[in-house]
């Protein structure tokens, strides 16, 4: 079971990147997808994360709330971040995940993840 992550790259602030994660070795459809976030010296943060099914999810940190966007293929079985209105503060490496757990707040929480893909540079400058 692999995740890919991709898209990372330089923007300026105020530009857009569209970041992916590829996952293989088994179909994810049913399994929460997350975006978390690393900034160096800082623990690692919830982005983003959604799931379909009889029980849906899609929640955002606040901090990106209204910026960025997450969805998913599941033909493709992608799903990507959208990230418009950059800033510098986003500047940090992505990680993709994916996980079985949800309810309450356990979609936020990176030990509720079971794959995790390699990671994606993000670099906002002002």
């Amino acid at each position: 079971v692999q995740l890919q992550a991709s898209g990372g790259g330089l923007a300026q602030a105020g530009g857009s990147l569209r970041l992916s994660c590829a996952a293989s070795g088994r179909t994810f459809s049913s399994y929460v997808m997350g975006w978390f976030r690393q900034a160096p010296g800082k623990e690692r943060e919830f982005v983003a994360a959604i799931r379909w099914g009889y029980i849906s999810l899609l929640d955002y940190a606040d901090y990106v709330k209204g910026r960025f966007t997450i969805f998913r293929d599941n033909a493709k079985n992608t799903v990507y971040l959208q990230m418009n209105n950059l800033k510098p503060e986003d500047t940090a490496i992505y990680y993709c995940a994916a996980g079985t757990s949800y309810g309450g707040r356990a979609h936020m929480t990176p030990q509720s993840y079971d794959y995790w893909g390699q990671g994606t540079l993000v670099t906002v400058s002002s």
